[in-house]
């Protein structure tokens, strides 16, 4: 093993199209296969129960229900709760759904925001599941999990209280997508429970696999508006946050916004008001309902300065949680934008010339890769050490971005299948320019890397 501070020679984890870990091939959460699952239950006659998370207490999780609830909760399947189930009805949309009784409407801002881009909710959610045909009370979805993709394998017995569900719900009782998604999701996380509180960005990170860009609106980029615009136009995931609050959670101001809620950011338009132009930026609330109350919400006379046809396009007075409001009071009333996108085309605004990416994975190690910070010079040389090559750009990229790129982003691994009670540790990475006269000298004494 080379000594601590080498820059060792570890496998490049960017995997082939067809590789094991990628969306056409996925691991098996749990070691579950889906298709042998079903080809035995469909043989056996039998509908699948999910050993590995059964329908009981454990699987919803500690300090969402009191101890009567708990005890009220009955598991149904869709079957049980209304005639004729169906898996998606006319087709999928943010407006499909409303949140339950667990805290996590980042995980459902996420969803908004993934039902406006079909081919990659179809990754995640595979649509050519169904209940009028080979239907076993088996189903699954994927999710892109530190640097592959899983396929998690869920049975549809749902917690019900008086033949209600107790998490989400659809707005057409009889669609069952969001609350198996979500189960699956709870799976993954450990349980129902393990899914309070959390960042849309975390949840659009495991939906795409891509690259997640944190912008702080109380200090804004001057190029917020472009960078948006250039978000919206390469098929992003975007999510926002409220600041907390000094009184409870979810505490709703008279503005209209919640007090430390994820929002999903659905859309961007300029439009003339009376002949000045006004950079919009359309929320959904994934509560369903619960709306801006400032300039340019539903009923504001702001849209009487507007062309009949904008009007018409961006206005609705329903109340199902969307709303648009100003650049500047988004940012003004939100806290932080997430971005994520399959590839960072966004930040430089170009789509024909592609990203190469790479994946590594290392640790620290204490007593021998550990060295702490730049404060700890004396150790600090024995971190793990990775070598990186910003090759050089050719014709048409060249001639678009002048210089070279690099986005890198660190991630940490759980070591505990239950998200709550996973540590965060503090952790991160420096980068160093690496001279041609440097580089010899390492591949010298070191050997050949």
């Amino acid at each position: 093993m080379p000594p601590p501070g080498v820059c060792m020679n570890i496998i490049n984890a960017r995997r082939k199209k067809d590789g094991y870990g990628t969306t056409v091939n996925p691991e098996k959460f749990l070691n579950q296969d889906f298709q042998q699952l079903k080809q035995y239950c469909l043989i056996r006659r039998v509908r699948f129960v999910d050993d590995m998370f059964p329908p009981d207490r454990n699987s919803i999780g500690e300090g969402l229900l009191s101890s009567t609830d708990m005890a009220r909760v009955v598991w149904l399947r869709p079957g049980k709760l209304v005639p004729n189930p169906s898996f998606t009805v006319d087709g999928v949309s943010r407006f499909d759904f409303g949140q339950g009784l667990v805290g996590n409407c980042w995980f459902l801002a996420s969803i908004g925001a993934l039902t406006f881009q079909t081919h990659i909710f179809e990754q995640v959610v595979p649509l050519q599941q169904r209940y009028e045909e080979d239907y076993c009370g088996l189903f699954h979805f994927k999710f892109w999990r530190f640097g592959r993709w899983v396929d998690v394998v869920i049975d549809d017995k749902l917690p019900t209280i008086d033949g209600r569900l107790i998490f989400v719900h659809s707005t057409d009782p009889t669609e069952f997508w969001p609350a198996l998604l979500e189960k699956a999701y709870a799976k993954v996380c450990g349980s129902y429970a393990d899914m309070n509180a959390g960042t849309p960005a975390e949840a659009m990170v495991d939906f795409t696999g891509g690259v997640h860009v944190c912008v702080q609106l109380q200090t804004p980029p001057p190029n917020l508006w472009e960078l948006m615009c250039r978000a919206g136009q390469s098929k992003s995931l975007m999510g926002c946050g409220t600041p907390q609050g000094k009184t409870s959670e979810n505490t709703v101001l008279p503005n209209g916004l919640v007090q430390g809620h994820a929002y999903t950011v659905t859309g961007v338009k300029q439009v003339m008001s009376q002949g000045t132009p006004v950079n919009l930026v359309r929320v959904w609330n994934p509560w369903g309902q619960g709306e801006w109350k400032g300039d340019w919400s539903d009923k504001s006379p702001f849209w009487q300065t507007v062309s009949p046809e904008d009007r018409e396009m961006c206005l609705s007075v329903a109340d199902d949680g969307e709303f648009w409001m100003t650049l500047e009071d988004f940012c003004r009333f939100y806290s932080d934008l997430d971005i994520c996108c399959l590839c960072p085309d966004f930040l430089d605004g170009t789509s024909s010339c592609h990203w190469k990416t790479s994946f590594y994975d290392g640790r620290w190690v204490a007593g021998t890769t550990a060295g702490g910070c730049m404060n700890n010079l004396e150790s600090f040389w024995t971190n793990p050490q990775y070598r990186v090559t910003v090759e050089k750009l050719f014709g048409e990229c060249s001639a678009k971005q002048g210089e070279n790129s690099m986005l890198m982003s660190l991630m940490q691994k759980p070591d505990k299948r239950n998200r709550r009670l996973v540590q965060n540790l503090h952790i991160g990475f420096s980068i160093f320019k690496l001279t041609k006269e440097v580089s010899s000298i390492l591949t010298q004494s070191l050997g050949t890397v």
